[in-house]
């Protein structure tokens, strides 16, 4: 994970945790508290799940770039044979 990702993480964590304080200390009813407390949890994990598939994706394209590498590395004939056929 690199430093944005986790820079993102720990400012999301820290708006749901001050999001969360301030609805528990606000002078509401305590169902609109705990129905607005609720909502940005949800919207907390949405935007984690979000996140952990955009680096699933990273990745996974980080995975093919590497194959590729290696396999033109182990065997350059057929990277050749590959570019002449698709000439």
């Amino acid at each position: 994970m690199n430093d944005n990702s986790k820079v993102l993480i720990g400012l999301l964590a820290g708006l749901a945790a001050g999001a969360a304080l301030g609805l528990l200390f606000a002078p509401e009813k305590g169902t609109d508290t705990r129905d607005r407390l609720s909502q940005s949890i949800k919207d907390l994990s949405d935007s984690i799940k979000d996140k952990a598939a955009d680096e699933i994706n990273n990745l996974a394209n980080l995975k093919d770039k590497v194959v590729s590498s290696v396999k033109s590395k182990i065997n350059p004939e057929e990277q050749y044979a590959d570019e002449t056929e698709h000439a």
